[in-house]
């Protein structure tokens, strides 16, 4: 089975679509007014909670999503269709990223049940809305929003109050059988659970709370060894761990220097996580059959000067298992902090400036190249052109938002007159 908590995936909102150019064609009405209609808007792209989600596996399967594009405007003011929006659907406790940089987008933890991604491009406004006194009959429309295009990592962080830490084969999922009502697979070997298994623990005359047996863990997880990363991003979000041990040393291990271990792989991951209130569960004390190697001793004289109680259990028969709980319950009822929730650092809605509508074209009764636009316009009325200064300012202008390049696919040579309203310059490389 394939570890899903991580996934890469694509996702383009739509492209807005463009204002359409036309003319009213009205019987007796020889010459019409604009009538250009709008662009229809993107669709946009939101990521919602699923509750019956808890795993990112859908997303080794399809990679890449899209929103639909806008309808372009039509003629008679006729606006275009709007594009539907794609709704992508996650586990709660999600982590979104910006792929390259590996920056938050947003935490689908909590409140956040619904979040709008990326925004749809908006639709370009029809030739209709260009029509001044001076220009009354413009022969551009704005070209619609384009598309917004992220590559994103997708991270599960499980949402869950208590994480059961320890090494493979110590007995987390027979714990968890035991005290919730998850299921998990279990057999005797490592790396038994690929997947984090959630259940709810309910105790008498308490709330109770929501445990997570989560990926067993290797010395070296704090540097991408074996499951590491996995394990460790699970417990960002938990407020108490168990460690669960052999005290029976039924692999050849010993407790001690396992919870030494874990807690250094803690501690080079995530220094906060490892400060986290802690409890032992010297589990398998049923099959402890050397009186001469007392293991739970070991652990108490060990852990509990340092404020960690050590409860020995048995997974298997239940013994001491309600004692823990209720310990574990008394610790939770003290943190009244709220889980983790990433901050928001990478914003998608900066990554697109607005586009203004122009057109180059050739006269050929004049034999001049025409550049027409509102923003164009607008240039011009705060451009001084007869200082060296505006004048430099105005031609980056022009290269910067592709003008010269359009001038050029329209065959113009050196020497070629350009008119931009009432303005004549010869065109020179």
């Amino acid at each position: 089975m394939v570890f899903a908590d991580r996934a890469q995936i694509k996702v383009r909102s739509g492209k807005g679509g463009d204002g359409h150019v036309s003319f009213r064609r009205e019987k007796y009405v020889p010459a019409g007014g604009p009538d250009g209609g709008d662009g229809g808007r993107g669709g946009d792209v939101i990521f919602e909670v699923d509750e019956g989600l808890n795993t990112l596996i859908e997303f080794r399967h399809i990679r890449k999503y899209k929103a639909q594009d806008g309808e372009n405007g039509n003629k008679r003011n006729c606006r275009g269709k709007d594009g539907e929006d794609v709704v992508i659907r996650v586990p709660e406790g999600t982590v979104i990223r910006e792929a390259e940089s590996g920056k938050v987008i947003t935490d689908m933890s909590g409140s956040n049940r619904r979040y709008v991604l990326l925004k749809g491009g908006r639709g370009g406004s029809g030739n209709q809305h260009y029509a001044t006194s001076t220009m009354q009959a413009p022969q551009y429309a704005q070209p619609g929003r384009p598309a917004q295009e992220l590559d994103l990592i997708l991270e599960l962080k499980v949402i869950a109050d208590v994480g059961l830490v320890g090494f493979p084969n110590v007995g987390k999922s027979t714990f968890l059988a035991r005290v919730t009502n998850a299921r998990p697979k279990i057999a005797n070997y490592p790396f038994t659970t690929l997947n984090p298994n959630l259940g709810v623990v309910d105790l008498d005359g308490e709330k109770g709370f929501v445990i997570a047996d989560i990926p067993g863990l290797i010395e070296g997880a704090s540097e991408g060894v074996g499951l590491g990363y996995e394990f460790l991003r699970h417990i960002e979000r938990t407020k108490v761990m168990i460690h669960v041990v052999d005290a029976a040393g039924t692999e050849g291990r010993d407790p001690v220097a396992d919870i030494y271990a874990i807690n250094k792989e803690l501690e080079a991951y995530n220094p906060e996580i490892a400060r986290r209130p802690q409890v032992i569960a010297a589990n398998k004390i049923d099959a402890i059959y050397d009186p001469e190697s007392d293991a739970v001793e070991r652990l108490r004289k060990e852990f509990e000067p340092k404020g960690i109680q050590v409860y020995p259990i048995s997974a298997v028969s239940g013994q001491g298992v309600k004692e823990l709980l209720y310990h574990v319950n008394e610790m939770l009822e003290e943190i009244h902090e709220e889980p983790t929730v990433f901050a928001q650092e990478y914003f998608p809605e900066q990554m697109i400036a607005p586009q203004e509508p122009f057109t180059v074209t050739y006269d050929s009764k004049a034999h001049e190249y025409v550049v027409e636009g509102p923003r164009i316009e607008k240039m011009l009325g705060y451009t001084n052109l007869d200082s060296e200064k505006g004048f430099n300012f105005f031609q980056n202008f022009l290269r910067e938002n592709d003008i010269l390049a359009q001038l050029e696919e329209l065959g113009i040579q050196e020497g070629d007159t350009v008119r931009i309203y009432g303005w004549s310059f010869n065109y020179y490389k």
